[in-house]
């Protein structure tokens, strides 16, 4: 759980920052190129992966600003992240700049564990992706900069595809029945366990974009407080069109999640499936289960809904926030305002990641595997902005009610009640 710091505690620590900045008695302001010291940056393991050129080449450019600055970058794990985070706040000796998923901003930002930050002084900033810049605002402030974002899209195999006499991916809801159908009459006649459309039961990102194409929501909140929305008309419609095509056309184990989907792919029984871009390259991958040989027989396709419009995605991404313990508030922003500037969003778009604003995500490459994912971000969500929304995923409560509907043991609608019950019973902590 969060560590829970006071605003007034967090208040009073951005007031010692600013009289260390101007120096100690009231003294003269330390020109930039004589501040001395340490800023210490925690980045997820994903920078250090796959754009670790582009860490290098902004504390280059941080450098050149302030020279006796030492930047100590450390790469974390997303699962113990927090953990050390909690611990770290609940301390002195606090990093400056921490890398945030998106969803769980909220509860940290509440609590007021970041300071704010002032939006006019990055790039970008009008045009923030609204799931990005959405969960790092909280009563008219910011409190942390968006970083980057993944979409999820369609994935197909092309190879199949042609051998039912399709040659491009489809562009409507019906299209995409009709391919699938296709699909399933060819090859899921011959293999009882060929899937032609892989959608396992507690996927919980694929059922809920389902649930926003109808107009539903996972929660919404009244009167100051969150309640359960998973009940609504539109979001049972929304489920019951996810059902509906998981029972078309999923042959699999429908008490499991997606974990391992690149593997299962691999394995060649799968006509299409919903996915991160990555994991398009992943299931012919042997490192993370794939098979060498289905290399390139994948192809990328914006997935269309049963609304007429793109299906919305998830957006999973990260934001940056300076906690406010920090010593070194100023030179954090600094530092943040390069990271996330056009010059290196342009970096993570060669990297195949999807950039912080809607303005960058046309310099996206439409014929590249990220060009679907870019076209479908402008419809993209997040989770619920409620500061109880870590301990609703950690209760499992989305993907045991996809396991009920899918396995039929509860209708859609009986289904849906319980979980807002749940929902209800813990989205208000913080």
């Amino acid at each position: 759980m969060a560590v829970r710091i006071s605003r007034l505690a967090a208040g009073l620590a951005a007031m010692a920052v600013l009289g260390t900045v101007a120096g100690c008695g009231g003294g003269k302001p330390v020109a930039a190129a004589d501040r001395t010291g340490e800023l210490t940056v925690w980045l997820t393991v994903d920078a250090q992966e796959s754009w670790p050129d582009l860490v290098a080449a902004v504390n280059a450019r941080f450098r050149k600003t302030y020279p006796k600055i030492k930047v100590n970058v450390q790469y974390q794990q997303w699962t113990t992240k927090n953990q050390k985070i909690d611990a770290a706040l609940a301390g002195r000796n606090v990093p400056d700049v921490v890398e945030m998923g998106n969803s769980e901003t909220t509860n940290y930002i509440v609590n007021g564990a970041f300071t704010t930050v002032d939006p006019a002084k990055f790039d970008h900033s009008a045009e923030w992706l609204p799931a990005l810049r959405d969960a790092c605002r909280d009563n008219g402030k910011t409190y942390c900069v968006p970083y980057y974002v993944g979409a999820r899209v369609g994935i197909y195999r092309t190879d199949l595809l042609a051998q039912v006499g399709v040659d491009r991916a489809p562009r409507t809801f019906p299209e995409l029945r009709a391919d699938l159908d296709k699909l399933k009459a060819k090859f899921g006649a011959a293999d009882k366990n060929f899937s032609a459309f892989y959608m396992p039961g507690r996927y919980w990102y694929a059922a809920m974009a389902f649930v926003k194409d109808t107009g539903g929501e996972i929660a919404v909140r009244e009167n100051g407080r969150w309640h359960g929305a998973l009940s609504s008309p539109r979001s049972v419609a929304g489920l019951t069109a996810w059902k509906d095509l998981l029972d078309a056309y999923y042959t699999g184990d429908r008490s499991k999640d997606n974990g391992d989907e690149p593997a299962v792919v691999g394995q060649g029984k799968v006509g299409m499936f919903y996915g991160n871009t990555w994991e398009a390259k992943a299931a012919t991958d042997s490192r993370s289960g794939g098979d060498p040989a289905l290399r390139g027989k994948f192809a990328t396709f914006a997935f269309p809904g049963p609304s007429g419009k793109l299906l919305p995605p998830f957006l999973g991404g990260s934001t940056l926030a300076i906690p406010a313990k920090s010593g070194n508030q100023d030179l954090a922003q600094d530092w943040i305002r390069l990271f996330t500037d056009r010059t290196s969003q342009r970096r993570l778009i060669a990297a195949d990641t999807l950039p912080n604003n809607t303005a960058q995500l046309r310099e996206v490459a439409a014929g590249g595997v990220n060009g679907p994912a870019a076209q479908a971000a402008e419809r993209g969500w997040v989770t619920p902005l409620a500061p109880g929304w870590g301990a609703v995923e950690k209760s499992n409560v989305l993907q045991e009610m996809l396991q009920d509907i899918a396995t039929g043991k509860r209708s859609v609608a009986d289904a849906a009640r319980a979980a807002d019950r749940r929902i209800d019973a813990v989205i208000n902590e913080h």
